[in-house]
């Protein structure tokens, strides 16, 4: 299991974890399962190397499950059904081929948690690797 610390609302990038963790494992060919253990944060394999990408696709979602709207889920605070809202848009899992020992990213794909809360949390992320 992984745990990452958000401060609020963004991105983390975590790529370097699941490379190590499949590095660790000593495969060489296999699918990793990457899956995120709730309902107000997901997971993204998205460009890691510049930042607008990433500035302008929290705009979109705030464009698409903003805080003013009027929702009967409330209970936890006003951010709280935007982020379930951004949760169901986007992944909570993700499958990742290992091809020869290495996982099969882009050059510039990277793999980050998407907080959708406001304030911090510890997200829980569940690696699975199966291969040989």
């Amino acid at each position: 299991m992984l745990r990452i610390e958000t401060s609020g609302r963004g991105f983390y990038e975590f790529s370097m974890n699941i490379r190590d963790f499949a590095r660790d494992a000593r495969m060489t060919q296999g699918l990793l399962t990457v899956f995120c253990r709730h309902t107000s944060a997901s997971l993204l394999i998205q460009e890691n190397a510049d930042p607008t990408v990433l500035r302008d696709l929290e705009a979109v979602f705030a464009r698409l499950a903003p805080e003013a709207a009027a929702y009967a889920h409330d209970t936890e605070g006003p951010d709280d059904m935007p982020a379930h809202i951004r949760a169901a848009l986007t992944q909570t899992q993700l499958s990742i081929p290992l091809i020869g020992g290495a996982l099969a990213l882009g050059t510039w794909q990277g793999v980050f948690l998407f907080e959708h809360r406001r304030s911090a949390h510890r997200r829980e992320i569940t690696l699975h690797l199966i291969g040989e």
